[in-house]
């Protein structure tokens, strides 16, 4: 509790800090890019243009009931904001070792502020996503005002992984590459481009306990069928996140002063 209160002081003090951080990475994503912040817009439906065509047309695959343009469409978003904000998260530490040296700054902070730039890329991707949605005639209904829910337990999520990540990458560089391949094992162990339903059940059981499958369900359910996600799905979202931040919290609080001896 303790931890979490420094945060929210962090906010406070280094509120502007964060935000110059932020800005710094928009900065850099962008420079010299002519479309620039509607690369955030278009990428995301070029990839699912591209998706679409591969897995609906060569492996057939298709999702009865629902647009699977759709379908594919919130997987993509939901997974690579994970994707590209714990990888930048991983590095965060380590390549503001230059910084840590020279003045004291909170070290969860660089993790935390990639974690928010990439959320802030991740509510433009939304735009092409409710394009597609209202394209496709997919109707709208109230539940979506609970999506914020599920968006705010990937953050929280994502930020637990990214202060574990950034605490084994200081230590073990090879983790780099490492998570390279855990990341595109991760890819198909979510049901991204397939329907759960199609595995065999035993093994789509073991599936649902992979926390990216907790919120991208709670926000097809939503999205693709209209409906209030159970309470099973409320909970399953909160216990992903929390479980993976409080772990966070806890492994990286305990060797962020180790930090400084693997420059």
């Amino acid at each position: 509790m303790n931890y979490i209160n420094n945060i929210k002081y962090t906010f406070t003090k280094y509120g502007f800090l964060i935000e110059e951080l932020v800005s710094r990475d928009f900065k850099v994503k962008y420079k010299r890019s002519i479309l620039g912040v509607l690369w955030s817009l278009l990428y995301p439906l070029l990839t699912m243009t591209v998706m679409a065509i591969v897995f609906s047309n060569v492996f057939k695959f298709s999702t009865p009931g629902v647009n699977y343009l759709v379908y594919l469409m919130t997987g993509l978003v939901i997974f690579n904001y994970f994707s590209e904000a714990s990888n930048l998260a991983m590095s965060s530490v380590v390549a503001n070792f230059s910084l840590i040296n020279k003045v004291y700054i909170p070290k969860y902070i660089f993790p935390l502020t990639k974690c928010l730039f990439v959320g802030i890329n991740f509510l433009l991707t939304l735009i092409p996503l409710y394009i597609i949605i209202f394209a496709t005639g997919t109707s709208i209904n109230i539940y979506h005002l609970l999506l914020p829910y599920a968006f705010l337990c990937l953050f929280l999520f994502t930020i637990g992984i990214g202060f574990i990540l950034a605490t084994i990458s200081v230590f073990l560089r090879d983790m780099f590459y490492i998570y390279g391949v855990l990341i595109t094992l991760w890819t198909y162990l979510t049901p991204i481009m397939y329907d759960i339903n199609m595995l065999n059940p035993t093994f789509a059981f073991i599936l649902k306990f992979n926390p990216l499958y907790q919120f991208i369900n709670f926000s097809r359910t939503i999205i693709l069928y209209n409906t209030c996600p159970s309470l099973g799905a409320f909970l399953g979202c909160a216990a992903s996140s929390l479980i993976f931040l409080i772990a966070g919290i806890i492994i990286f609080k305990k060797n962020q002063d180790k930090f400084i001896y693997y420059v």
